[in-house]
């Protein structure tokens, strides 16, 4: 008669698609295994024999026949199972200890599985055991935080989206139920929401492979001093009664980097800078050339901003007061700046303007 197995139920922790019990293990794990085993079972061995010797010798010290020594004194064979009786009853309070600690670890990576990533650990035991629980809680607080930041992320693009489409919804309807002329005026709006929709989605597909390391890089030896030029006159159409001033000094190497990423860079933080200078003001533009490295800094004449929002500029969705757009513009500039290699920084106080530079290794 065969003899069934029961099947253990699968952890949540255990990944999707592998066999659970895991089978195919190497024969170094399982000799590891059967190796860590008997010393396990050695160990508590050691303990029942020498709890054994000392509660026999206890018992004959107190009908007072003690072992091999004098009246009124422990046999040496006495002192050493009381010896080995209290080191094994230090050994099993360690054991417990850790295994308390360890049973929790395992308890917590079942929540934390199952999405509880508010799951914390008490950090005691031994130090290697602190430290697995140290690591742990700094893991979960990283999901926590990433948790956090993916529903931000889906609220954010729902909101993004949400505007243009109502937009449109809106003029179509009126263009159906007569509201509004079927003229060409009405239509050249419609087009401009449905432009500004494909523009939102291209940006989050830029950012997207940028923060997953999947953007292509197509590098090729660039004139930087033409580039920062040609990012310029593409956006001084819209800069009104407001002036760029390029500051480039006359041996600004060529690099070897990707002109359209760089490009983008560029457009973003000139369009940025021009965004918060008032009327009559100056979009200042300056590169410097160091042994390793090319600074680029884009300046404006705004009014600042203030320590709290200088850190989060370059965050996704971020906006400050006074900002417009969907708030992707220095999110993507950072990430294809650290894509190349390169640093990016804000610099800025209230009433002050803002300063951001990028440097790019030569």
């Amino acid at each position: 008669m065969r003899r069934s197995r029961l099947r253990r139920p699968v952890p949540a922790w255990w990944p999707a698609g592998e066999p659970w019990p895991p089978r195919g293990r190497s024969r170094r794990w399982r000799r590891e295994r059967t190796g860590t085993l008997r010393l396990v079972a050695f160990v508590f061995a050691l303990v029942l024999v020498l709890s054994a010797i000392g509660a026999l010798n206890l018992v004959s010290v107190v009908l007072g026949a003690p072992l091999g020594a004098a009246p009124g004194q422990l046999p040496p064979v006495a002192v050493a199972a009381l010896a080995g009786l209290f080191l094994s009853m230090i050994l099993m309070l360690a054991v417990r200890r850790v295994g308390s600690t360890l049973n929790a670890i395992v308890d917590a990576s079942s929540r934390v599985a199952d999405g509880d990533y508010s799951t914390r650990i008490a950090e005691h035991g031994p130090p290697p055991v602190r430290t697995v629980a140290s690591a742990f809680n700094t893991m979960a607080t990283r999901l926590q935080a990433l948790d956090t930041q993916r529903r931000e992320l889906m609220a954010d693009v729902a909101h993004e989206l949400r505007t243009p489409l109502t937009v449109i919804q809106g003029r179509l309807e009126g263009l159906l139920d007569g509201v509004y002329p079927r003229d060409d005026a009405r239509l050249a709006q419609v087009l401009e929401e449905t432009r500004l929709m494909a523009r939102l989605v291209e940006d989050l597909r830029t950012l997207a492979h940028a923060e997953n390391g999947a953007l292509g890089l197509r590098k090729e030896p660039t004139d930087m001093a033409m580039l920062i030029r040609d990012a310029v006159a593409s956006v001084a159409p819209a800069a009104d009664s407001r002036q760029f001033t390029v500051d480039l000094p006359e041996d600004l190497p060529a690099l070897d980097l990707d002109p359209l990423r760089i490009r983008q860079v560029l457009v973003n933080l000139l369009s940025n800078a021009l965004h918060h200078t008032p009327a009559a003001g100056a979009v200042t533009v300056t590169a410097r050339v160091s042994s390793g490295e090319i600074a680029v800094s884009v300046a404006d004449a705004g009014p600042g901003m203030p320590a709290e929002e200088v850190v989060r500029v370059f965050d996704r969705f971020y906006k400050g007061a006074a900002s417009a757009g969907s708030g992707l513009g220095l999110a993507i500039a950072r990430n294809l700046v650290l894509a190349h290699g390169g640093a990016i920084r804000a610099e800025s106080r209230a009433g002050a303007g803002t300063t951001v530079t990028f440097t790019l290794p030569r």
